[in-house]
């Protein structure tokens, strides 16, 4: 079953969508987790054998680390996060 931890660069309303979804769904505040470090959230996603959903692109440089040193994560799911401008 897919698991998703959005960081804190995502809406919490992104969790509470997928979880309408039936999608095992939470954020960083659900878990009580803001302000942790870009490694530390990734390290508690793997912790709880989840996919790490983020808008920070640093998020690929750590995970592309961490294979490299032979260390698992449960992957990263990136969407750049653009801005939408309404006229």
């Amino acid at each position: 079953m897919l698991r998703i931890y959005t960081d804190e660069s995502v809406p919490v309303a992104v969790a509470e969508g997928l979880r309408r979804r039936g999608i095992e769904a939470w954020s960083a505040r659900d878990a009580g987790k803001l302000g942790m470090s870009d490694e530390e959230q990734l390290n508690y996603a793997c912790q709880q054998k989840a996919v790490i959903f983020t808008h920070d692109a640093d998020f690929l440089k750590i995970a592309h680390q961490w294979v490299k040193q032979g260390r698992e994560h449960w992957g990263v799911i990136y969407a750049h996060q653009r801005k939408i401008q309404h006229r």
